[in-house]
């Protein structure tokens, strides 16, 4: 799903009715049930909220020109790393080694060594979870991804792929500018 992102990959943007915008609360809040007390605050109730459609059947929650959920087909929500920075605890943690950060850093998939070795940790997930991906002696969030199997067979198994990156800083999420391609901000 990582590629590189453009505003050009954008083909349309509408203001999306009431309704819509509590079915697409209640889907996040069930995802994320440690959203349910917050989910106000990222999703106001009389500010304007745009959903944007992609190329490759991807959506895009945007509030005030700003990016903050995003869907590929009819998969989960998963938050932009700008939204999981201020919420820190809404995705389980995954902590990987500090040699692995570079690749991380370039979209490349996480690799069970690079969780199972000094410097990584993991919280207890299945597979299909979507979580946030962490360095090694580092606060925030470097990549969201979703686990392609669980805590027990990346420890059981240490070889093969166990997150597919979705998200990842300095990628076209993370630099998109609503104001710069003159899209709507509210």
């Amino acid at each position: 799903m990582v590629r590189k992102f453009t505003c050009d990959d954008i083909i349309s943007q509408n203001l999306i009715k009431s309704s819509i915008q509590r079915t697409i609360k209640t889907n996040i809040v069930n995802q994320y049930p440690v959203l349910r007390d917050t989910i106000d605050a990222i999703l106001p109730k009389k500010t304007p909220v745009y959903l944007a459609k992609c190329q490759d059947h991807v959506s895009l929650l945007m509030i005030n020109g700003e990016i903050i959920f995003i869907q590929n087909r009819d998969g989960p929500w998963f938050p932009t790393l700008r939204l999981l920075h201020k919420y820190p605890t809404m995705l389980p943690k995954m902590q990987i080694d500090s040699g692995a950060i570079k690749f991380i850093l370039r979209g490349s998939n996480i690799m069970c060594p690079g969780l199972t070795s000094e410097g990584g940790q993991m919280d207890d997930v299945e597979p299909d979870t979507v979580v946030q991906v962490t360095a090694h002696g580092r606060h925030h969030a470097c990549a969201i991804g979703i686990t392609t199997m669980s805590t027990q067979e990346i420890i059981e198994k240490n070889r093969d792929v166990c997150i597919l990156t979705l998200h990842y800083l300095n990628d076209g999420y993370w630099q998109f500018n609503a104001d710069k391609y003159g899209y709507k901000s509210s």
